[in-house]
């Protein structure tokens, strides 16, 4: 997905690396066709932190503060979407983190009544709903949630 920036010189690109199970988020100049910042989100494992690399190739580019701040501020809207779990209780995101491993984030109708036992068996009810959208996308009835 590309994100230009208003004065059409800059475009964000994001993608997802599924070997480093995070999402890159990077900051083109249009014009010369590079990338000058790149930002990895680590979506699946609450140790790894976001990053934040400068691209050394080529010479230096001076990066207009507005540019920059847009930039940031994307990435701070990405941390915060698919790393918003992470914020719950050490005891959720520990139930989260293996579901997500077991499961990779995607449980079949079949295994749902298995995973919501589970789940029931491991956090109070009143988080039954934040932790089964977080490891899986469901809400307790077994519907899924469309983000």
């Amino acid at each position: 997905m590309s994100i230009p920036h208003p004065d059409g010189a800059y475009v964000i690109t994001t993608l997802y690396s599924v070997p480093d199970d995070a999402w890159y988020l990077e900051l083109d100049l249009v014009a010369g066709q590079r990338t000058l910042v790149t930002a990895i989100v680590p979506d699946e494992d609450p140790a790894r932190e976001p990053t934040v690399c400068f691209t050394p190739h080529g010479p230096d580019v001076d990066v207009p503060y507005e540019i920059m701040r847009w930039f940031m501020d994307q990435v701070e809207e990405d941390i915060r979407t698919s790393r918003s779990w992470m914020t719950l209780r050490p005891e959720l995101v520990e139930v989260i983190h293996h579901l997500r491993q077991e499961h990779l984030g995607v449980v079949s109708d079949d295994d749902f009544p298995h995973v919501l036992a589970q789940v029931r068996a491991a956090v109070p009810e009143a988080d039954l709903a934040a932790v089964l959208e977080a490891a899986c996308g469901r809400r307790p009835d077994g519907t899924t949630i469309d983000h």
